[in-house]
């Protein structure tokens, strides 16, 4: 829902800054998702005002020489030297007074890019400045002709030369965008948003029930029943003639903007205003299309066929409460108009519709029918069944304002009320009673509240204290307010408004109140490890603990101790416990290949053992568990949509890095894997300590086997992953401002690393870096002996603004001069 901060302050006095009432309104359950600033169109804007826009008038205006389109005007703007300014607008007279934008104003259209206003020769004519048209300053969107003042207003009285932003009252506005809950429809509206801003801040609402409403004459008097009382519990409305159905005041077309809505002709956008303004969809009917002087609500036969505003015949269902006049349906109430009973530009006189309509009744019409209207999203929720009358009069006034007819020169007439109020409502609804204990006050919110700042809060509200005792006392719930209808929703309203933040945290609590905070269990992410393999087409291998003495006595310096021999080994073959499960591994392979299963994906979770001599002396076992990952033959399967890939290392790679990013290990560094074990790959390093090898087996290893395919293997410290789990998950806005690329090549010798350019560019640019990339890697002899070739990208984002071109050269240029510094680098163009 989106709320304005310039309406909200017509409710109550809000000094402070819209951001300020967001987080006011968030402590109090509506959550503020985002606060944009807006133009006068009702689009952000950067923009303030209307700087460098100014009140002018047309002194001279005769045809261009040179041009039949163009117009050649004196404007005064208040400098004592006239503009000679060059117009093509149609509309342009001498006498008009105009809004002229000067030479060196920037403006900010409704659509398209902001361009600035410089003195230029047009067909040979001096022109130094513009006169605008409304879309030219996000006014709105007509371009047929400039905007020429009503001399008749006050406004147009001032001196030319007046700030524009002064005549139109266009100060920046900001829209609040509110997650609004289900329960909480009663902030479906700038009052019921007020009212929490009033009972949070204590200030009084400066809004009154309009009392300046009269009826003029008796003139339209149509004949109103309500048949199905259960579906509509309170029916109100009344006649307006003497209408004009016309484009509405800037002012109330600003209000609508400012809220996402586009204006529509001066009556329904009246309607859509006191909707938004206190929570109460109004529907207006052209009343010389109402048939027979009757307006009766009922349903209709199943099937019966309608047409509604989107121009969609429907077939209606006999639960459908409908608006009908003496021979046909009107409107699906509460919900969609109909095509032929609405306002159109002949109308001059309505009935006026405001009313209260069950919410089951409305849902389920909405929901058969696939509607979701801004009338329907309030009544299905519950809509206030005191407000139709009040929001009636108002409207009724301000259309009788913005609607009246207009007589050969030009001069409005008000509209007139033509009937009395017709207000059924046989039922009325009662306010929910709701005892309230004090001590479960105290003991839901966790602190004593002093009662007279409860008894506060609760009428600022609108709940009514009464019945008050020691013990406790009763809550008069208006009916508005249909989520509060338990002791523990009251409790609830007290605290919200209280402050949730004003709740101390407790420093007593005991072990049956607060359970410990489990350890990390291994086994628990073991599984979780296990189903994200399998996720992405991994087989899990469980293999034996035995292994080959021979195996060790290859690798035998990469090994972290002696090996454990067993005492009674069943054979020479398996008499030593395994010590990495790279054996395991490679041999579950060389039987699935000799089966024909040729490409493979394996996953293992495994103890691995050694002994160590400590400096005393004495023998010390250690067991450890690690986590194997191997990957050999084809991606995947030959199909005609793709042909097969072998494998490679980024294949293993992004396996590793879906691992660590389970664990939320998001920083590391790498250096070269064993060389003893890999023919090439990386280690990554967390806190100093390796995590995972990962790289291509070397052949001599893969020969043991008799494994003839290269494999790709990983091997986790399973250990030192658990022990790195569970860091805290930072969330950060998504950057407004686009980010900027930049490329480089870079010469170097062959053995500086990638890692190298990495860690030396984030050293030397920290704020504005954001990723960098090597996209080619090229090694040929004219670079010379000893070197290649890197080529890099940057990305560089400022979440402040956005990059300017000097910003972007300069933090290149000290990323060239430290590479060139640094690592001897050569700068490629």
């Amino acid at each position: 829902m989106e709320v304005s901060y310039k309406w909200l302050k017509e409710f109550i006095e809000l000094p402070e800054s819209p951001e300020e009432v967001g987080k006011l309104l968030t402590g109090t359950g509506l959550e503020v998702e985002a606060i944009d600033k807006i133009g006068p169109s009702g689009e952000p804007t950067q923009a303030n005002g209307l700087e460098g826009v100014v009140i002018g008038e047309v002194l001279s205006c005769t045809k261009h020489p040179d041009a039949d389109k163009l117009s050649l005007t004196t404007v005064d703007v208040g400098t004592g030297q006239p503009l000679p300014i060059v117009c093509g607008a149609p509309n342009v007279a001498a006498g008009q007074k105009v809004v002229v934008a000067l030479v060196g104003a920037t403006l900010h259209p409704t659509s398209g890019e902001p361009f600035q206003i410089k003195k230029a020769k047009i067909r040979g004519a001096v022109s130094e400045g513009m006169i605008c048209a409304e879309d030219e300053i996000g006014l709105g969107t007509s371009h047929a002709g400039i905007i020429v003042l009503d001399p008749n207003t006050p406004a147009a009285q001032l001196p030319n030369g007046t700030p524009a932003d002064q005549y139109f009252d266009v100060s920046p506005d900001y829209r609040i965008s509110i997650g609004l809950t289900p329960n909480r429809i009663d902030a479906a509206s700038h009052l019921g948003v007020a009212r929490d801003l009033r009972a949070v801040l204590s200030r009084p609402l400066r809004w009154n029930s309009p009392d300046a409403f009269s009826v003029q004459n008796h003139d339209l008097t149509l004949d109103v029943r309500v048949d199905d009382t259960v579906a509509c519990p309170r029916y109100t409305g009344l006649t307006i003639s003497g209408l004009t159905v016309r484009e509405s005041p800037d002012w109330l077309k600003q209000r609508l903007l400012s809220i996402g809505l586009n204006p529509i002709n001066n009556i329904v956008d009246i309607t859509n205003f006191v909707c938004h303004d206190l929570g109460q969809p109004l529907h207006a009917f052209d009343a010389d299309k109402i048939a027979g002087g009757q307006v009766i609500v009922k349903t209709l036969p199943e099937g019966t066929p309608f047409v509604t505003l989107d121009g969609v015949e429907r077939k209606l269902t006999a639960t459908d409460l409908m608006i009908c006049d003496a021979g046909k349906p009107m409107c699906i109430a509460g919900v969609f108009g109909g095509q032929f009973s609405g306002v159109t530009a002949q109308t001059t006189r309505i009935f006026l519709e405001s009313a209260y309509f069950s919410p089951m009744s409305v849902r389920k019409t909405a929901q058969h029918h696939g509607l979701k209207t801004d009338a329907s999203f309030r009544f299905e929720r519950g809509t206030d069944p005191n407000m139709p009358v009040t929001a009636l009069k108002r409207a009724a006034l301000l259309i009788q304002e913005v609607a009246g007819s207009l007589n050969d020169q030009g001069t409005q007439h008000p509209g007139v009320i033509s009937s009395d109020i017709t207000d059924l409502y046989p039922a009325p609804v009662a306010p929910f009673r709701v005892p309230v204990r004090y001590r479960n006050v105290d003991r839901l919110i966790g602190i004593k509240i002093e009662y007279a700042e409860i008894h506060r809060i609760l009428e600022a509200l609108d709940i009514q204290v009464e019945g008050q005792t020691n013990d406790g006392f009763v809550a008069v719930v208006p009916p508005y307010r249909v989520d509060v209808t338990r002791e523990a929703d009251v409790i609830e309203e007290i605290l919200r408004i209280y402050g949730l933040d004003n709740v101390p945290l407790s420093t007593n609590l005991s072990a049956d109140s607060l359970s410990e905070f489990p350890k990390i269990d291994p086994d628990q992410w073991q599984s979780r490890v296990g189903q994200l393999m399998a996720a992405n087409g991994f087989h899990e291998i469980l293999t034996l603990s035995l292994t080959r003495p021979a195996y060790h006595d290859a690798i035998r310096a990469s090994l972290p101790g002696t090996d454990v021999t067993l005492l009674n080994p069943l054979s020479e073959e398996l008499s030593v416990m395994r010590q990495t499960l790279l054996f395991s591994s490679l041999e579950t392979l060389v039987y699935n290949l000799n089966r024909r299963q040729k490409d493979l994906k394996l996953f293992e979770f495994g103890k691995v053992y050694h002994k160590t001599v400590t400096d005393s002396g004495t023998t010390k076992y250690v067991e450890r568990m690690r986590l194997s990952v191997a990957l050999t033959g084809n991606q995947q399967a030959e199909s005609w949509l793709q042909k097969s890939q072998p494998v490679s290392f980024h294949d293993l790679s992004t396996a590793v890095q879906r691992i660590l990013n389970l664990f939320r290990i998001r920083s590391f560094e790498t250096q070269p894997a064993d060389p003893n074990l890999f023919q090439y790959g990386l280690t990554y390093v967390v806190n100093k300590k390796p995590m995972v090898s990962l790289g291509l087996i070397k052949g001599k290893l893969t020969k043991l086997v008799d494994l003839k395919q290269p494999v790709f293997y990983a091997d986790f410290d399973w250990s030192a992953l658990i022990k790195a789990a569970g860091s805290k998950v930072r969330y950060q806005e998504v950057s407004r401002f686009p980010d900027v690329r930049r490329d480089l090549s870079l010469v170097l010798d062959k053995e500086i690393t990638f890692e190298q350019i990495s860690r030396l560019a984030y050293q030397t640019e920290r704020k504005l870096l954001r990723s960098i990339n090597t996209f080619d890697v090229f090694d040929g002899e004219q670079l010379g002996i000893g070197k290649k070739s890197y080529s890099v990208s940057f990305v560089l984002q400022d979440p402040a603004q956005t990059l300017t071109d000097a910003t972007i050269d300069k933090t290149m240029q000290r990323l060239m001069s430290t590479f060139e510094k640094e690592l001897g680098a050569v700068i490629r163009k």
